[in-house]
């Protein structure tokens, strides 16, 4: 462990070594990280009195907890009651890494592929148990998830809730028995609306876009990371239009993107870290696999897309519509163009395939569930569409909802710790 500080925190750093399979306590093992952060003025208590701990799940899957920059955001709200733990979830951040290249040392793409079957919520959620017991002596603690991780925090309340003291869960309720095919059924309308409101606020972009789109069909253009920027890794930049700002982000983007009659370097440096899965090929090779639950998802994003004709740019750039960007999908040709998902295709490409994941949420369990819980739901989200949260709410026993349109699935994160604080105070009947 060590530890360090920034302005009005301490942080610790934690390395835990846990099971690769769970079910094979004994097998190969990995290293998961963990962040303790504590305000400076409880830093001198032991983390056996009585403030209490709040670990964090991370949205994704596949992306690292946040670093901190001192005490801000929900951080600071948090930190008022609770010794938060920021965990880099299995194969993320700090944590034992699952990329192009360790995956290349465990032999060909079936191997790979078994390896990665054990990087879901599932998993994670055992990882926080196991962490939970050598942290708290036994005590259960508090969850906040976030997106993804309120996918986690409903596996938790599933498999393991007498680790769960209260929960906090923030745009991140899935569908209990949702299949792959039924989320994007559901938000391919949600994507097309966040594209029509885009157009509407920004309508110079309609002819920018397409004077984009008509440039990348006709020639080859190669990011600086050597991916190819297409047609389709272009509309692909339309994930950003589900959060708060990022619409603005795009037209500031698009705005910008030739220099003279060729495409600009500033664009397509800028696209290019918006593109990448450098840092976090989980999420491309595990975000259809979150949802599965005894069925192969057979790249369901693709296939779902082609009752979607509005979604085809060459459909669009032979006659007058916009070019519409896509959402929170991930393609098989993505991992073709992009340098660091490559060599990892056919181990996708297994997964895809894969048909015996286990299931992730025991409604049984959740419809008798006794853990404190408060929910936000994003009425306007555009990556968990909230209608499954609205289900799903209803069938988890004493969950307190809060279906809101002031925030975006980004609202923890912009809120600047209220959306945290009113979650808090449903919990404990104050707000």
């Amino acid at each position: 462990m060590c530890s360090f500080r920034q302005t009005g925190i301490v942080l610790t750093d934690h390395t835990f070594e846990v099971p690769l399979d769970h079910a094979d306590p004994g097998g190969a093992q990995i290293e998961v990280f963990a962040r303790e952060v504590v305000a400076t003025e409880r830093a001198a208590d032991s983390p056996a009195d009585s403030l209490p701990w709040l670990i964090f799940l991370q949205g994704g899957p596949g992306r690292p907890s946040p670093r901190p920059n001192g005490r801000d955001g929900w951080l600071d709200r948090a930190l008022r009651e609770y010794r938060v733990l920021l965990l880099d979830q299995r194969g993320t951040g700090r944590s034992t890494p699952a990329n192009r290249l360790t995956l290349a040392r465990l032999g060909g793409p079936q191997a790979q592929a078994r390896y990665l079957a054990h990087f879901r919520a599932d998993s994670i959620v055992a990882d926080a148990e196991l962490i939970r017991r050598r942290l708290t002596g036994g005590r259960p603690w508090s969850v906040l998830g976030q997106s993804f991780g309120g996918f986690c925090t409903v596996s938790y309340l599933s498999l393991a809730p007498e680790g769960i003291a209260e929960a906090f869960i923030t745009g991140g309720l899935p569908g209990l028995a949702t299949t792959a095919d039924e989320v994007y059924l559901a938000t391919y309308p949600l994507v097309a609306a966040k594209n029509q409101a885009h157009y509407e606020q920004y309508p110079g972009d309609v002819e920018r876009v397409r004077r984009v789109a008509r440039r990348l069909a006709d020639t080859d253009v190669l990011l600086p990371s050597g991916a190819s920027l297409t047609v389709a890794a272009c509309q692909s930049l339309g994930l950003q239009l589900g959060a708060s700002t990022g619409s603005q982000l795009l037209h500031y983007l698009i705005e910008n993107a030739f220099d003279g009659d060729e495409i600009g370097d500033d664009f397509r440096y800028r696209v290019d870290a918006l593109l990448t899965c450098s840092g976090g090929p989980l999420y491309a090779l595990l975000h259809e696999a979150s949802y599965a639950q005894g069925s192969a998802t057979r790249w369901a994003a693709q296939r779902v897309r082609a009752d979607f004709g509005a979604f085809c740019a060459e459909t669009a750039l032979a006659g007058t519509d916009p070019v519409l960007f896509t959402g929170e999908m991930i393609y098989p040709w993505m991992f073709q163009t992009d340098p660091v998902l490559r060599p990892l295709a056919e181990a996708a490409d297994i997964l895809a395939g894969y048909d015996a994941w286990p299931p992730l949420y025991d409604q049984d369990r959740l419809s008798t569930n006794e853990v404190p819980v408060a929910a936000a739901i994003y009425y306007d989200d555009m990556y968990v569409p909230q209608q499954f949260s609205v289900r799903t709410a209803a069938q988890i026993r004493g969950l307190k909802r809060w279906v809101t349109n002031e925030y975006e699935h980004d609202g923890l994160r912009v809120s600047n710790g209220a959306v945290l604080d009113r979650l808090i105070g449903m919990v404990r009947g104050t707000g």
